[in-house]
This record gives structure tokens, C-alpha cells and sequence, in this order.
């Protein structure tokens, strides 16, 4: 999101031994990766982008729109930091949504993931909350997320800007010692970047209270609804000090958002940076045809390429014997997914940001929220069953202005229902017949042979949730995952089997990598 934070990213016809493994099979044969638990997530049948509602049209001029930071009425202290980082020209929302936001106006902005919204937000919500101090557990200004990795990232991209105007930041999130963060709360923040539930769980047990809150942000907002979060954000908003600002953002809109439109923004600035809210021109769309005898192998010589590439799969379970697979043909790949533990999860992006990892497995839990410097490939080995989960996907990579490529391998029986997906999502993809070893396949792709001999990806620490004061007192914690923000990720959904039970990670150590 932060656009200062921009550095760019053989083949013959052997085949790797992965070609000799499947990942199991879904009903019908469509994918070699393990079936979705019973509890997974269902989509909404004949969603599509005319089911995205019109947005509002203000009853209030808009201020117009800026051509530089410097031209608003903002701390010097933030207009530093954007120098520093090098940020002179605002991105379009940015531009459009700034100047109203900052002078108080309700915002609703239609942006595909990567195009600057967090600045956006972020900027005003710092702007107008500079200089004031919050009391214990009563925060001043609150954004919103669906995701742990969503709000880390909004974390560390605000916290330069924060330090800058003096203001402390609390990120509440689940998979974390919850007493870390109550005693964050308890000493004072005044801004608070938050899940659902987490948040919902803190204010129960009395360690934070919503109604000093005068700023309010729902970041991706579509996916809040989506993920089931709608009842949790509708009783946290209704929390919030009277006339409080509201600021939503997302990079579609539904009739599930729509809710919540009508209900907490009045007469909002509404901006919309595309209309198809997710295609990119830097971005190319490659749907590959391959056959399922060929799958693995093709995944295999796509893994082996020289850059880092996130490869989407259904299922953790087939993400943990892909890995196993790739890290036996010499591939570093280490599985991202709702299995694993937040300290896991953080350091395995960490390790793929610095190079130790360079094939990245992931479940939809990394659709969003996470950004990685010059990523200029995403291949999804399973093809998303909805539009949205296809764009959000896809914009892990083309973020800030850059090119990036998004490849969808495709099983024949596959065929019909991903064109379908990509007319509904308004892209013409180019598509292509491969295999592996195809000259083809390494043009797209970069793919070439994998070198066979194994490797081995050093295991994420993990760390266990100490037990707070009020915890420890006669009474047993509750898990990382508890409350409404695990129910939530296990709708949205893989962070529990069908039985609803969590499952042990693996103990091999390339598996927890």
C-alpha cells in the first residue's frame, strides 16, 4: 500500500517427481488438492459484478480532487514523512478522498487492492486525531480488517506517520496474547487497528470501551461481510461516539456492504478508482490448460523458477503435501495457512520477503492483506470459485504501479465454469495449452526443471500466548483461535476441519516452515 516501498522482484523436458504425487481429489475429479471441509466457505450463487450495488451520489459538493500531498491542510509532521519516503503525487483515491476526508466528510471508495488506501485512510485518520490523548481503554479513532495480515500490514505502514504526530497505534488481533494487547489498551492508544472479533472479546471483558471514538475505517469491507463478520461490525459500530466520521473502503461492493453503507455513512464522498474494481493494466492474465496427469509436474517446473511466486490452493492440507513435494525437488516453499499459528504465519511471510522461501503455498488466507515488494507472479493451482476471490488474488502482485502476471491452471472439466468466472470479473485472459517443459509455459511463467535435490526451510519460532493476570487466576485461558474472530476465519474458511476441532500442525520441520 505505502507507494515509497517499491523494489523490483531453461527449460527441457524432464519432469520432476512431483508428477508422481496427487494431493487427493475433490468430488468430480476438478482438483488434485484435498477436499474443502464440510464447514467451508459458500458462495453466493450468480454473484457478479451487477450484483454490486450503485453507489450513493452526495447530496454535498466534493472538494475536487488534489495533484500533490502537499496542497492539503495536513500536519507538517506527516508531509515529512512522505518526503522522506520519497511521496510527492497521490495515487487517484488518495487524490479524490484525501481533501473530504480530512475536513470531516463520511467516505466510500471503491478500490482494487493495492491502489493506496490504506494512505488514504490512514493520513486523515492520523490528521484529525493529532494532538489529542486518549484515556485508558478508550481509544479515539478505530479502522477495521478482516485479517490479521491485513491489519499488521495497515500497522506498519501508519506507524511511521503515527510516530510523527505522537500518536500510539494498538494492533487487536486474535492468534496473539490477549493480555499484551488489553495492557496496550490499558496504557492508552489512540488509534486502534482491529478484527471483529478480537476486538468484540476485549471490549467483554472490560478492557476497551468504543465510545470515544470520533474516526471509524472499514477496510475491505466486502470481505467483513463475506467472512460472516456483519453482526460483530454492526454492534461495534453502533458503539462508537454519535456523529463519529466513517470511512469504507473495499474493492467490491455487495449488497452485504451495502447494509452497512445505508446504516452508518451519511451523504458520503463516494470514489470509484475503476469500474471493474480489480483489473489492472499493468496486470496480465494467463488462464493455462493443462491435463491432470500433468498438473504436478507443471506445478513443480512453475515452483523452480528464479523469483518469488504465491501459488493459491484450496485446501491447508494439500498446501502442507505440496510443500513437502516441492521441498523434496529442491524448491524452498513453505505453506501459508489458517493452521498455522500467528507467529508461524509471520514469520513464514517474513522468510518469503527476504528470499528463504521463494515458493509461497497459500490458502485464501493470503488473498488479502499482504504485500510483498516486487512479486510479479501469482498462480492459482486451484481455480477461485468467485470473481472476487480471483481479483483479490491476483492483487498480490501489479501493486503500486508495477507489472505483475496472475496464471490459472485449468483441468479440462475446469474450463467452462472459469470462463464463466473471468466474464463476470471483466477479463479477457489470454489462454494456452502447456505442459511441462513447454517453452511456453517458461515464457509466462519462468518456469524451468526443478534440480531434485532436497532442501530443507528452517521452522517459524513459535511462540504460546502467555496468560494474562485475569487468565491465570483460577481459570484457563482460552485458546489463540477462540472467539469470534477464529469462528469467523473458519467460515472464511480454513483455519478448522469440518469436525470444528483444530488440528495439530505436522512435526516435520520443511512442513511448518
Amino acid at each position: 500500500m505505502n507507494r515509497s516501498s517499491r523494489s523490483p522482484y531453461q527449460n527441457t523436458n524432464s519432469r520432476s517427481s512431483a508428477s508422481a504425487r496427487s494431493y487427493g481429489s475433490r468430488s468430480g475429479g476438478s482438483s488434485f488438492y484435498g477436499d474443502r471441509p464440510a464447514g467451508g466457505r459458500s458462495f453466493r450463487q450468480g454473484s457478479s459484478a451487477q450484483g454490486e450495488f450503485a453507489m450513493p451520489v452526495s447530496t454535498t459538493p466534493a472538494l475536487p480532487a488534489v495533484e500533490a500531498f502537499g496542497e492539503m491542510d495536513m500536519p507538517k509532521a506527516l508531509l515529512s514523512v512522505l518526503t522522506r519516503q520519497g511521496v510527492t503525487t497521490p495515487f487517484p483515491i488518495q487524490a479524490a478522498t484525501l481533501p473530504n476526508s480530512l475536513a470531516g466528510r463520511d467516505v466510500l471508495g471503491r478500490g482494487r487492492t493495492g491502489s493506496g488506501k490504506t494512505i488514504a485512510f490512514g493520513l486523515a485518520v492520523l490528521a484529525r486525531t493529532a494532538g489529542q490523548k486518549a484515556e485508558p481503554r478508550r481509544p479515539l479513532a478505530l479502522v477495521l480488517v478482516p485479517t490479521r495480515e491485513l491489519a499488521q500490514q495497515v500497522t506498519d505502514a501508519l506507524t511511521p506517520f503515527a510516530h510523527a504526530v505522537r500518536l500510539r497505534m494498538a494492533t487487536v488481533v486474535g492468534g496473539m496474547s490477549i493480555g499484551r494487547q488489553a495492557q496496550a489498551l490499558n496504557r492508552g492508544a489512540e488509534v486502534v487497528v482491529a478484527t471483529p472479533g478480537r476486538l468484540k472479546d476485549l471490549i467483554q471483558r472490560g478492557d476497551c470501551q468504543l465510545d470515544g471514538v470520533g474516526i471509524t475505517v472499514l477496510d475491505e469491507a466486502d470481505q467483513m461481510a463475506d467472512m460472516g463478520f456483519l453482526p460483530q461490525v454492526t454492534e461495534l459500530l453502533a458503539q462508537v461516539a454519535e456523529g463519529c466520521q466513517t470511512m469504507l473502503f473495499s474493492a467490491t461492493l455487495d449488497r452485504n456492504v451495502d447494509r452497512l453503507v445505508r446504516r452508518f455513512l451519511k451523504d458520503p464522498v463516494t470514489h470509484s478508482v475503476d469500474p471493474s474494481a480489480g483489473a489492472v493494466s499493468t496486470m496480465e492474465h494467463h488462464v493455462l490448460h493443462v491435463q491432470n496427469f500433468d498438473k504436478n509436474a507443471t506445478i513443480a517446473h512453475i515452483a523452480s523458477r528464479d523469483g518469488g511466486v504465491i501459488m493459491f490452493i484450496d485446501t491447508k492440507h494439500g498446501a502442507d503435501r505440496l510443500v513437502e513435494d516441492l521441498l523434496a525437488n529442491g524448491v524452498k516453499a513453505a505453506a501459508l495457512h489458517g493452521g498455522k499459528s500467528q507467529p508461524q504465519r509471520t514469520r513464514t511471510l517474513e522468510q518469503f520477503r527476504t528470499g528463504q522461501v521463494t515458493a509461497l503455498i497459500a490458502t485464501n488466507v493470503a488473498a488479502r492483506g499482504i504485500h510483498v515488494d516486487g512479486l510479479d507472479l501469482v498462480v492459482n493451482l486451484d481455480p477461485p470459485s468467485d470473481h472476487k476471490d480471483y481479483l483479490h488474488r491476483g492483487g498480490r502482485t501489479a501493486r503500486a504501479g508495477e507489472s505483475g502476471t496472475v496464471v490459472t491452471l485449468v483441468l479440462p472439466n475446469q474450463r467452462r465454469e472459469m470462463a464463466r468466472m473471468m466474464t463476470t470479473a471483466a477479463i479477457t485472459p489470454v489462454t494456452t495449452r502447456v505442459s511441462a517443459g513447454d517453452e511456453e509455459l517458461a515464457r509466462i511463467t519462468g518456469a524451468r526443471v526443478p534440480t531434485g535435490i532436497p532442501t530443507v526451510i528452517a521452522a517459524p519460532v513459535v511462540e504460546r500466548p502467555r496468560r494474562s493476570a485475569s487468565t491465570s487466576r483460577g481459570r484457563r485461558s482460552r485458546p489463540a483461535y477462540a472467539g469470534a474472530d477464529a469462528r469467523a476465519t473458519a467460515t472464511g474458511r480454513d483455519n478448522q476441519g469440518s469436525s470444528g476441532r483444530r488440528r495439530r500442525a505436522p512435526r516435520r520441520v520443511a512442513l511448518a516452515a
